[in-house]
C-alpha cells in the first residue's frame, strides 16, 4: 500500500482513485458588489431551464452565495452524468443556444472574475442529493502536496464514518482539470451553532484525532467558505 513517511498504519483499506460515470464542474464567480442581487436574479431565471431540459445532460447540484469567506461570490456545482462525453455534448449545444449566449453576455457585465474546475467524486463519500432546508453549507477546500492524493483518500475512507451522525456530509471531490491536487469537502448544517457542536462531537469519537494527525501534513493550504443556498439550489 502506498504510504508517506509517518502515515497511518498499513492495515487500513487502500483507496484507489477510479473513474465514475459522474463528472462535476464547480464554478466560482466573483461578482461586482453592486450587481449581486441582479446576478442572482438572472441566474435563478436561466439555470433551472438547463437543469430541467432533458436535451442537456447536466444537473444542478447546488448554487450558493458565500456568506463568510470571499465576499460577493457565487458558487455553482454541476453534475454531468456520463462523464466527459456528456460535458462536451452540453457545451456544444450551449454554443447554439441563443438564450444562454445572451445570458452569458449579460452576466459578464456583472463579474469581476471567474474560474472553474472539473472534479471527480470520492467513492467513499455520500452522493450529493437534493435536501430540504433551511441549511447553511460549508465548502472546505484543501490544496494538497503533489503526490499525496491517495494517502488523503486512504485516511478519509476510514474517517468519513465519524462525520455521518448528523447527516452533515454532502459530498467529497478532487480536481482533475484546473488547479490540481485540490480537494473539496461539502458539509451541511442547520446553523453555525450546529456546525460548532457537530465538529466538537467528532473530536470525542475515538479515531477522529488520528485522521487529523495523519492528514494535516499532506496539506499546503486550506480554506473554509460558509455559503447560503440560492432559491434554485437543489441543496437547500
Amino acid at each position: 500500500m502506498l504510504r508517506a513517511a509517518g502515515s497511518a498504519p498499513s492495515l487500513c483499506t487502500k483507496w484507489i482513485p477510479k473513474e465514475t460515470s459522474n463528472l462535476y464542474k464547480i464554478q466560482f464567480h466573483n461578482v461586482k458588489p453592486e450587481c449581486l442581487d441582479a446576478y442572482n436574479s438572472l441566474t435563478e431565471e436561466v439555470l433551472p431551464k438547463l437543469h430541467s431540459d432533458a436535451d442537456y445532460p447536466c444537473d444542478l447540484v447546488g448554487n450558493w452565495n458565500t456568506w463568510y469567506g470571499e465576499q460577493d461570490q457565487a458558487v455553482h456545482l454541476w453534475r454531468f452524468s456520463g462523464g466527459y462525453p456528456a460535458l462536451m455534448d452540453c457545451m456544444n449545444k450551449l454554443k447554439q443556444n441563443k438564450e444562454y449566449l445572451d445570458f452569458r453576455k449579460e452576466r459578464s457585465r456583472m463579474l469581476l472574475s471567474r474560474r472553474n474546475q472539473l472534479l471527480l467524486e470520492f467513492s467513499f463519500w455520500n452522493e450529493p442529493l437534493p435536501r430540504q432546508g433551511p441549511n447553511i453549507y460549508e465548502l472546505r477546500t484543501y490544496k494538497l502536496k503533489p503526490g499525496t492524493m491517495i494517502e488523503w483518500g486512504n485516511n478519509w475512507a476510514r474517517a468519513i464514518k465519524y462525520r455521518q451522525e448528523n447527516q452533515e456530509a454532502v459530498g467529497g471531490f478532487f480536481s482533475q482539470i484546473g488547479e490540481l491536487y485540490v480537494v473539496h469537502h461539502l458539509w451541511a448544517y442547520k446553523d453555525l451553532q450546529s456546525r460548532e457542536e457537530t465538529r466538537n462531537a467528532a473530536w470525542r469519537k475515538r479515531g477522529w484525532d488520528e485522521n487529523v494527525y495523519y492528514t494535516v501534513p499532506l496539506i499546503r493550504t486550506m480554506e473554509s467558505r460558509i455559503m447560503i443556498p440560492l432559491k434554485i439550489s437543489p441543496l437547500q
